[in-house]
């Protein structure tokens, strides 16, 4: 099944000048989202995750329902001030700007094997500063996950090299 076709391209947003790639109709598909989650699960299978990460917001679909399938720990990384207690950030530049990120304290501990799940690698500004945060407190980035890439902004360059695309 190509899921390329379940995720369509939405010119101008949020902005003028971006080409937005919208993976709803992916969600809303029952036959292509499992068939995704099974892509990125079958990643996975010889490598021991602790705790996944869902980075917000587009990241936490598919970060849960992974987390969910390993039966490990699953961690919300927030946009500044969403997150309720004590936390850490990471500025980071986008295509279209600058945003910080943020994760709690006591996410994760020391040694945690940790995979970081989000939607697009763009600039890899995203990726990078969640890299940054899962260092800070001691764990230890397993994988990324992405659905998809725009390999024309170079991403991959900027963050952790263990990485897989659907």
């Amino acid at each position: 099944m190509p899921l390329k076709k379940y995720i369509r391209d939405i010119q101008g947003f949020p902005k003028e000048g971006i080409l937005f790639k919208d993976i709803t109709p992916l969600l809303i598909n029952p036959e292509a989202r499992n068939k995704c989650l099974e892509i990125l699960v079958e990643s996975l299978k010889d490598k021991k995750i602790d705790k996944v990460i869902g980075v917000e917001s587009r990241g936490f679909f598919f970060g849960m329902l992974i987390a969910q399938e390993l039966n490990v720990g699953f961690i919300p990384v927030r946009k500044s001030n969403k997150l309720p207690y004590e936390t850490i950030s990471a500025t980071y530049d986008l295509e279209y700007g600058t945003d910080t990120l943020e994760i709690h304290i006591d996410a994760i501990q020391k040694g945690d094997r940790i995979l970081i799940h989000d939607d697009v690698l763009a600039t890899g500004g995203t990726a990078r500063a969640v890299c940054e945060l899962v260092e800070q407190l001691g764990g230890e980035i397993v994988q990324c996950n992405f659905l998809m890439e725009l390999a024309f902004l170079n991403g991959r360059t900027k963050f952790c090299s263990n990485y897989i695309l659907i």
